[in-house]
């Protein structure tokens, strides 16, 4: 992902809607789900997500002091957001998405840490959490997979109970 023709401003805007909308979908997938364990795993991530946001926010703000964070309703930068799909769509689906999601958020702030070669601790941080994004894509990967184990042995076959 080449950030390169993008302004700092463009992207630190980018990265605080895409923790937000991150965050609301994990929330309203959370919501959705009823295994327990699930929905603490996606509160968890809805959580780190906030965490995220709130860091970018205050590089805004030491950046760009004075600036109002005014959010773009489409962001310039092209970053997979998580699809929620319909009620029907099955879970692993879901879940694919919001891999994706993660994944190209790491490679994001991969990037985006080269903006910052003189600010240390900013740099690390956002090298943290590019590793923190693939952390959070294998955590979904593992229920990706457990999912999609449950939705083949969910598949209904008429007449599957019939006796002879």
């Amino acid at each position: 992902m080449d950030l390169g023709p993008y302004d700092l401003n463009v992207l630190l805007l980018t990265a605080i809607k895409s923790e937000i909308d991150s965050k609301a979908a994990y929330l309203k997938l959370g919501k959705r789900v009823k295994n327990a364990l699930l929905k603490d795993k996606l509160d968890f991530l809805a959580n780190e997500e906030e965490k995220h946001r709130a860091f970018i926010e205050d590089i805004y703000r030491n950046h760009f002091p004075g600036e109002k964070i005014k959010l773009p309703k489409e962001t310039l930068v092209p970053l997979p957001e998580i699809q929620i799909f319909d009620e029907n769509a099955p879970l692993s689906k879901v879940l694919r998405s919001a891999m994706e999601a993660e994944q190209a958020a790491s490679e994001f702030y991969k990037n985006l840490s080269q903006r910052f070669l003189d600010e240390t601790k900013i740099k690390t941080t956002l090298l943290y959490f590019a590793n923190m994004e693939l952390g959070h894509y294998k955590l979904l990967e593992i229920e990706k997979e457990s999912m999609e184990r449950f939705e083949d042995a969910d598949v209904y076959w008429p007449m599957v109970h019939a006796g002879p």
